[in-house]
């Protein structure tokens, strides 16, 4: 079945057909473009109607292919005169596509997209662009890569070490992998080719089991925590509430009358923030165990911050510091 394939070291377009007994491929210097497509296939349409009809020389559209030396020659090559079809090699200077290196894109695409994202998302994705895919990809044209590198480039993160010399988690490369076909994607419609990340799938993710403290457990860290935090853990215990929107909780949300906690905002990287979803947003009711914690944890805060729970300066619980000093807790 004749058709117009891609050559996948180097993503160009190449013509796969047979004639006169034999396989033929002949190759251009067009990237894998929509446009360059429906053109090369039109030539390949009359290629082969002429083929049928016993009029078609090979030396009229391939005047420099090696493939003459061993196909039979109806005319002699002095009075052939080529078809004049932009599939002829271009010169090498027109074989790179005009897109971008894979930096200069990324940069354009932050500073484009940066405004729909939270400053968390924005602070994840900067780490993996620069410690992941622009060491990599940095140098080479959107344009030119490749599905076939794209898979290579997965294979090596599951190869290379990740987080505490751990080997990369099939979450992890589907997340990094995932940002590269995003970008990609984003290029092929600004510059009309086909994006090699639109096939890739994900990786198998194995589902792992989620283990909560028992009641006893819970029971037993609400009787030895130090007294100015058992409030917190309480709600926490009893909301499900997200770290940031438990230190980003502030008094105004905290409706005793109709005993609801209205989830609208969260406390990321040091600043509040919107919830991290749409979904995010809602109201919880209070457990008689929160309602009193929040009755008991309004006489300590209640005049002295906005915000619910914080710090001897007012200011709301800092996530790093927590967590390292939670054994002071």
């Amino acid at each position: 079945m004749p058709s117009v394939r891609v050559h996948k070291p180097n993503g160009m377009l190449f013509f796969d057909f047979r004639y006169a007994g034999s396989r033929c491929r002949e190759y251009t210097l067009l990237p894998d473009t929509p446009a360059n497509r429906k053109k090369l296939e039109k030539v390949l349409s009359r290629i082969e109607s002429e083929i049928e009809a016993g009029t078609f020389k090979y030396e009229a559209y391939f005047p420099n292919s090696k493939a003459l030396k061993r196909l039979p020659s109806h005319v002699p090559a002095e009075v052939v005169q080529p078809v004049p079809v932009a599939i002829q090699p271009a010169p090498a200077a027109a074989a790179v596509a005009p897109t971008p290196l894979f930096k200069a894109f990324v940069d354009t695409w932050m500073q484009e997209r940066s405004i729909e994202w939270r400053r968390s998302h924005i602070r994840s994705l900067l780490s993996t662009l620069n410690g992941r895919l622009i060491p990599h990809f940095g140098s080479k044209h959107v344009g030119q890569i490749t599905k076939s590198e794209i898979l290579l480039y997965r294979a090596s993160l599951a190869e290379g070490p990740g987080r505490g010399d751990k080997p990369l988690s099939a979450k992890r490369i589907n997340e990094i992998v995932g940002i590269l076909c995003q970008i990609l994607a984003e290029a092929a419609e600004r510059f009309d080719f086909t994006s090699p990340g639109a096939n890739v799938k994900r990786l198998r993710v194995r589902r792992t089991d989620v283990d909560p403290f028992s009641l006893t457990e819970v029971q037993s860290i609400l009787a030895t925590v130090r007294a100015d935090y058992k409030n917190y853990f309480v709600v926490r215990f009893f909301t499900g509430m997200r770290t940031g929107e438990i230190h980003g909780l502030k008094w105004k949300y905290v409706d005793f009358e109709r005993r609801l906690i209205l989830v609208r905002e969260t406390f990321v990287l040091g600043e509040d923030d919107y919830t991290k979803t749409d979904g995010s947003q809602r109201d919880i009711q209070m457990s008689q165990p929160v309602f009193e914690a929040l009755r008991e944890q309004h006489k300590a805060t209640g005049k002295l911050s906005e915000y619910v729970f914080c710090n001897q300066q007012a200011q709301p619980l800092d996530n790093k510091n927590f967590s390292d000093r939670k054994s002071d807790v």
